[in-house]
């Protein structure tokens, strides 16, 4: 299947460095980023599970749980995470999922076949509590990804879930935001007071309930 924005993720079941890793059943009620490997001991894939690992705290605060994925078996993740521990200096603090059979990879639409018919591409998808995909990142097996920018996405996502609102280009946490183009100068004024101008389409107001 070829998942879309806002369509509903699937459950699954598949082993994982912590046990069977039920996805419904792990997630719970919290966002969840779901992130894909080619294969264990790649170089660019070691530095990414650190830099994941050194951020769990960042993502925690945010409610997200995080989980990777890669094609080998659960044997070969230990081993892995070993050599992550070593050269990152960081350890192993979320489940890496087993997809030796490739279910998981087929289901999620992780296998590309003009970059390879047998291994996962490096896609990043990020589910929000009612297990709907919000956001899906995919880089070529030679560039790491940003996690500062995922992360910068997520707040963005969080914000904009519960705000009528939409995050410019560049927007950090805090920065002022966009008022949605349907929410009418009444019903601003009732939200957020004031704002500023710039194009009767284009208004902007200090980000709800940033600290200043």
């Amino acid at each position: 299947m070829s998942l879309k924005l806002f369509d509903t993720v699937p459950d699954f079941t598949q082993a994982s460095t912590e046990g069977d890793f039920g996805l419904y059943r792990w997630a719970g009620d919290d966002w969840v980023v779901l992130f894909s490997h080619p294969r264990d001991f790649t170089p660019v894939c070691t530095t990414e599970l650190g830099a994941v690992a050194r951020l769990k705290p960042e993502f925690d605060r945010r409610g997200v749980k995080v989980a990777g994925l890669s094609v080998d078996s659960v044997a070969s993740h230990r081993a892995w995470a070993s050599d992550i521990e070593q050269t990152q200096g960081v350890a192993l603090n979320f489940p890496l999922i087993a997809d030796e059979d490739r279910r998981v990879s087929h289901l999620l639409d992780l296998i590309h076949p003009n970059a390879s018919d047998t291994v996962t591409v490096r896609s990043v998808l990020v589910i929000d509590p009612a297990k709907r995909l919000r956001l899906t990142l995919t880089y070529p097996a030679s560039t790491g990804r940003n996690f500062a920018e995922l992360l910068r996405s997520i707040d963005s996502l969080q914000l904009t879930e519960t705000q009528q609102v939409a995050t410019p280009a560049d927007w950090r946490d805090g920065d002022d935001v966009i008022i949605l183009p349907s929410v009418d100068d009444e019903t601003a004024r009732r939200l957020f007071g004031s704002w500023r101008t710039i194009t009767p389409y284009l208004r902007t107001v200090p980000q709800p309930g940033a600290r200043r």
